[in-house]
């Protein structure tokens, strides 16, 4: 193999970000191992230029199989799904910690040269905003505590074994190939998958939130020096925008704009934990990766919605369990009314 060449294990290849992730690296020249369980993505999603395993990350002794002659590690895969973490727990944190141990441990005992994790912005919780990577993580709902918890064993097991690592804080990250059928997750995408369907958007609590996106390509051009780039080596670094960040109720105006759908939202009780307020200072990340936003909101949600509309709206399909229905369990999710 070249200099500067590797062959990289990426996870949740067939997700949104693993997919552009994958595809960008292997047009670089790298060699590409690709695994995804199909919960979250789509299978036209995977790269065709690069070697796919359709595996779980939990099933460690195939993920150790894989793992051989690895270089670079990078871990995308996650149930990405805050808000229903509260009610599905169990199978959250699975999806999410333990999954992560098992690709750490293989990545560890088969010497790799550096793990990159995407952790969440949901790390942070509900504290003083812009958040700093300086800061303590202080998780609220348990996608959140699964995260920082593998953060914590990541950096456990590589300074133990003298492997090197980055852990990548995107934002909110929207763009083409983003699951949108997915009730749970995504509120861009649920948003323009209703409107074309002729449904108003659903927006929970009083819609004040506010919240940064990162456009794909942007979160691309943060991930890919993080590669072998010696100077983020242990660094945590927050990836998208801090200069524009808005409401829930900005998103909702601005996806109706764009669908020429202007149905007024309906509004629905506060899921519980939600954090109020979330946005991430991205200094670090201009510091050291030149970091700067090059696709604005609006632009971004055009293209996420000119990408739904091609592909074709979708109903939505409810592919995750509750593990907790009580009077605190989102109606939408009860009586599947997204």
């Amino acid at each position: 193999m070249k200099k500067n060449q590797y062959k990289i294990l990426v996870t949740g290849v067939a997700g949104f970000l693993g997919s552009h992730l994958s595809e960008e690296l292997s047009n670089l020249g790298h060699k590409i191992i690709g695994i995804d369980n199909m919960i979250g993505g789509y299978k036209d999603n995977i790269p065709k230029e690069i070697e796919f395993h359709n595996i779980d990350c939990c099933d460690f002794d195939k993920i150790k199989n894989i793992m051989k002659e690895v270089d670079i590690v990078y871990h995308c895969a996650a149930t990405a799904h805050e808000g229903l973490s509260v009610f599905s727990p169990f199978e959250i944190t699975k999806n999410n910690y333990l999954a992560s141990v098992s690709i750490f441990s293989a990545a560890v005992n088969e010497k790799v040269k550096r793990i990159i994790f995407c952790s969440s912005m949901a790390r942070y919780g509900s504290q003083k905003y812009p958040f700093i990577e300086s800061m303590d993580p202080k998780p609220v709902d348990p996608y959140a505590i699964s995260k920082v918890a593998a953060e914590q064993v990541l950096i456990n097991l590589c300074e133990l074994n003298k492997i090197e690592w980055v852990i990548a804080v995107p934002h909110n990250i929207i763009g083409p190939k983003q699951k949108y059928d997915d009730p749970f997750r995504n509120v861009v995408s649920i948003m323009i998958n209703r409107m074309l369907q002729g449904k108003a958007p659903i927006i929970y609590g009083d819609g004040k939130q506010t919240r940064c996106f990162s456009y794909i390509d942007d979160c691309l051009s943060c991930l890919i020096p993080m590669l072998d780039k010696k100077s983020l080596n242990k660094q945590i670094i927050n990836i998208g925008p801090d200069e524009e960040f808005v409401t829930i109720n900005k998103v909702a105006e601005l996806c109706s704009n764009i669908t020429g759908i202007n149905l007024p939202p309906i509004y629905k009780k506060d899921r519980p934990k939600e954090v109020k307020h979330a946005i991430c200072s991205a200094d670090k990340a201009r510091k050291l990766l030149n970091y700067k936003t090059q696709v604005s909101l609006k632009e971004g949600i055009k293209r996420t919605y000119d990408y739904i509309k091609k592909r074709g709206v979708k109903p939505f399909e409810y592919h995750i369990d509750l593990e907790i229905d009580n009077e605190l369990t989102p109606d939408t999710w009860k009586n599947k009314e997204i």
